[in-house]
This record gives structure tokens, C-alpha cells and sequence, in this order.
């Protein structure tokens, strides 16, 4: 059995066709657990009623992590997949994703593929890449879907808006870091995955349409300063420190394409307009490093935890982040 864990937190109408994308699933045989974060529009008792799911109520916004792991803490199935509430799956997703488990015992995850819900002719993830200074960006992110991403084939983590893990690996590794509350959470679990030996394989029949940013906003500083906190996280918990040593300067190379793709009107931080944004992206990535910092005490503590997962070795781990490591240009 298939255990599917949706996490919401006010999005009534977007939760409204996230499940009855699921109630048209077909195949495998599933439980639908929603995990509600303190909604306050009745999207919770709208679950309930509607589609007769089980719903975990929370009394405040835990976050995606803390809402994931109490999801698979309750699931009663040997594979987990997880779907935001943001996302629509096409009928045939879950079949799709649960048939790559049978490629072998090491396969640990699974990845959608995931349109944007707005033109779904463009690619919003096919598994995710990493920049080594630990920031992640979804492979294909932007681009035409022409194809190119329709071959089953390995990728080095999935999106944790749509994905599917093995259960008994999430025994093993455990579940969401809870420090990371929101954001480069399903890199952290990937990469920690990847490291403990598991696979991941991205399967493109297994199709998801996402509404890009809804939860927080694109334009929004709180969600700035979160990826920039996770990000150096990331990086002081699972990279080797000999890349670790690096990560000032790919971080400023990354800052310079960063800022030379604004100059010509693209990219991210082409969204954050005029004097006002550009200061709020500043505060952003700011209070994001400070906030990393208070917590590096912390991550370093389970960075030392992490040695009895590891069946790479560092050499291993540089050259995993080498092979799927994101273009400059399509980062910028």
C-alpha cells in the first residue's frame, strides 16, 4: 500500500482539486493522510466532508518538514509519496512512481515529473541539480518541454512537492530535518539519502501540474531568507569539507550571475523591483546567514550523528555533487 501525505495550511480551493486529483488516482491501492498546519478558512473540515480523508490537526504552522514526518510517522503504507497542495497529479502518477521501486532494492526515491500548473508546456522540476555551494534548483526548471526530459533515468534527488520515498529507507535515514521548517528540506533528505547509499530514479510518466510559489509568495523575503539559511545549512551538514572550504567562492560566483542576470531584466532577483526590493533582498539573504549561524552549533552536532549513515565517502560525495551540478547560467 501507498501512504499520500498532503500538507496544507489555507489554500482551501488549491486543496479542493490537490485531492480530487488524487480521488481520480488509479492502480495501487492508497491511503490519503492531510496534515493541516492550523488552517483557519475550514480547509480541514473540507477534506473531511468531501473526500473522507484522515486529517492530523495541528493548532500552528509546524511547517512542510514537522507536518511531513508526523504524515509518515501515521502511514501505514511501505512507499510514501507526498504531494503538495499546490499540485495536481495526473491519474496515472502514483502507478508511475511506485513501478520504479520494482528496478531494485537500492532505489530509495522517486521523481515526478512536474509542469507548471500556469503553462504546463514549460518544465517546473525533473529531479533536482546543486550548485556547490549548496544551493538546489529544479532540473529543467523554466524550460520548453520538448521531450528532453522523457527518459526514466537517474537524478539526484526528487522535488519534495511531488515524490515518492521507500519507507523502510525513511526508517533508516529518518524523515524531514525539522530545523530547516520550510524550503531545500527535500535536498537536505535527498542528499542525506544519496550519502546513506539509496538512488533515486526520476520517472516522467508521472506527471504533476504545480502552482509555483503560492505558499509564500515568489516575491517574499521570509521565503528569500529561508532558502538562503537552508542552503548553508545544507552545505555544513552533508558536504565533505573539502568542498566546504570552497563555499565562499561558489557562493559569490553565484551572487555576481545572480546580480549580472538582474542588470539585464531576468532571473530571480529581477522580481525584487527597484531600490525597496533590491534592499529586501539584501535583508533577506542577510537574515538568512545570521539565522544559519545560530543555528550551526546544532547542524554540526548532526553532522557528526550522520557517520553511522554514510556508505559514501567524501571523494564520492564531491563527485555525486559534480555530476549533478546546476549550470551557473540557469541558477542566475
Amino acid at each position: 500500500m501507498i501512504s499520500v501525505i498532503v500538507v496544507n495550511w489555507n489554500r482551501k480551493d488549491l486543496l479542493r482539486a490537490c485531492l480530487a486529483s488524487l480521488a481520480r488516482q488509479h492502480g495501487p491501492r492508497f491511503e490519503v493522510i492531510l496534515v493541516d498546519n492550523g488552517s483557519s478558512d475550514g480547509s480541514a473540515d473540507m477534506a473531511e466532508r468531501e473526500f473522507g480523508v484522515k486529517v492530523i490537526r495541528n493548532r500552528e504552522n509546524r511547517g512542510f518538514c514537522a507536518a511531513n514526518n508526523q504524515g509518515i510517522a501515521a502511514a501505514g503504507g511501505n512507499l510514501v509519496a507526498l504531494l503538495n497542495n499546490d499540485a495536481e497529479a495526473e491519474p496515472g502518477w502514483l502507478d508511475a512512481l511506485a513501478d520504479a521501486f520494482m528496478r531494485g532494492p537500492e532505489i530509495g526515491m522517486a521523481a515526478s515529473k512536474i509542469l507548471e500548473y500556469e503553462d504546463p508546456t514549460r518544465i517546473d522540476k525533473a529531479g533536482h541539480v546543486i550548485w556547490p555551494d549548496g544551493q538546489n534548483r529544479g532540473r529543467g526548471t523554466g524550460a520548453l518541454d520538448t521531450g528532453q526530459y522523457d527518459r526514466e533515468e537517474e537524478v539526484l534527488w526528487p522535488d519534495g512537492c511531488a515524490a515518492m520515498y521507500r519507507k523502510q529507507m525513511l526508517d533508516e535515514i529518518g524523515g524531514f530535518d525539522e530545523d530547516f521548517f520550510a524550503y531545500g528540506d527535500d535536498a537536505e533528505l535527498g542528499l542525506r539519502a544519496r550519502i546513506a547509499g539509496w538512488r533515486c530514479l526520476y520517472v516522467p510518466g508521472a506527471v504533476v501540474r504545480h502552482h509555483r510559489g503560492s505558499t509564500l509568495g515568489r516575491q517574499s523575503a521570509r521565503r528569500l531568507a529561508l532558502i538562503e539559511r537552508n542552503r548553508v545549512l545544507l552545505a555544513a551538514k552533508l558536504f565533505p569539507w573539502s568542498l566546504l572550504w570552497l563555499n565562499p567562492l561558489y557562493y559569490a560566483l553565484r551572487l555576481g550571475a545572480g546580480v549580472a542576470a538582474a542588470r539585464s531584466g531576468t532571473g530571480d532577483a529581477a522580481a525584487f523591483r527597484g531600490w525597496r526590493g533590491k534592499l529586501a533582498l539584501a535583508a533577506g539573504l542577510i537574515g538568512g546567514d545570521l539565522d544559519a549561524l545560530r543555528l550551526l552549533p546544532r547542524i554540526l552536532r548532526k553532522r557528526s550523528a550522520m557517520r553511522r549513515l554514510r556508505r559514501l565517502s567524501p571523494r564520492e560525495v564531491r563527485e555525486l555533487i559534480r555530476r549533478y551540478r546546476a549550470p551557473l547560467r540557469e541558477l542566475a
